[in-house]
């Protein structure tokens, strides 16, 4: 029985323009997700997976020998996309399915899977360290994306993230200000498709070399930044760069125009966390608004 753990994410910086090389500040959060592996004599992979309350979400059985058929196909969408993981591990590592009679596994996450923390990166990148392929090409196979969240999943610490020639490049920076106890982070009620925001970027895309260089000072300004005040003038001069690249409103002024405090989208707009600055406690406020889940910095990165 092996037992594997990532973690999940949240992008500071450079939401949409990391895809195009832009250097973005990246943080691993406390929250993330294992899997456990146990081998059996079936010939099939019995997966279940559990929600944060412990809770059986999904559960299917997979031939082994029916994911190695190319025409394998399931209606259920998440068994689909577990059989398309799977297919894609036989297309990185053709022994690995073969070696073994069967697997039962067990997904533990220990967050709300709406939050858009990482659910699926989480899990690529616990079966690439179970499969032993590269978290970035099985991402890059099944659900696309940056591979910011791979990083994240990888390290226990806040992180640069850049694209260079289509290549990760993955530095560890101390990222701890001294005002995070002003830093909140607020669940806006529902999950954003990630996949859906890269569509609507791609479709709007202004001048990119300019809003680059822009994001890429922003990045080491917010690792350097030692004062509040000017940790959310880079805030609101982000907000304004990335509202002008994708052609959509900040979120404050679309949601939250009477707040006293910063307030920046995380990853793709419109949907999962925001993150909050406040001088005070903002719970009352945001669960004014209807927004009932509110974290610390502490309670959401890791330290």
């Amino acid at each position: 029985m092996v037992n594997y753990r990532s973690n999940g994410k949240l992008l500071l910086t450079g939401e949409y323009l990391v895809l195009d090389g832009t250097k973005s500040l990246a943080l691993p959060t406390t929250y993330g997700q294992k899997l456990l592996v146990e081998n059996n004599s079936s010939n099939t992979i019995i997966w279940k997976s559990f929600d944060e309350n412990n809770k059986v979400w999904f559960k299917d059985e997979f031939s082994l020998d029916d994911i190695l058929l190319s025409s394998y196909t399931s209606e259920n969408e998440i068994s689909q996309r577990l059989i398309d993981i799977l297919k894609s591990i036989n297309t990185l590592n053709p022994d690995f399915l073969k070696r073994k009679k069967g697997f039962n596994i067990k997904t533990t996450q220990d967050f709300n899977r709406t939050w858009g923390l990482g659910t699926s990166s989480t899990l690529i990148n616990n079966i690439a360290n179970w499969a032993n392929v590269d978290a970035y090409k099985l991402l890059e196979l099944t659900f696309g994306g940056s591979g910011y969240d791979i990083a994240c999943a990888q390290n226990d610490t806040s992180i640069t993230y850049q694209l260079i020639d289509g290549k990760p490049i993955v530095t560890e920076v101390n990222f701890n200000p001294s005002f995070k106890d002003c830093i909140y982070f607020v669940y806006l009620n529902q999950k954003q498709n990630s996949r859906d925001g890269i569509t609507a970027y791609r479709n709007s895309k202004s001048d990119l070399k300019t809003s680059i260089s822009e994001i890429n000072r922003i990045t080491e300004a917010f690792i350097l930044c030692d004062s509040l005040d000017e940790f959310e003038n880079l805030i609101i001069e982000h907000e304004h760069i990335i509202s002008r690249a994708i052609n959509q409103p900040p979120v404050k002024g679309r949601l939250f125009t009477d707040f006293d405090g910063a307030i920046k989208s995380l990853g793709a707009w419109g949907g999962d966390f925001v993150l909050v600055t406040s001088k005070d406690n903002p719970s009352a406020y945001f669960k004014s608004k209807g927004y009932h889940t509110i974290l610390s910095y502490s309670q959401m990165i890791k330290a």
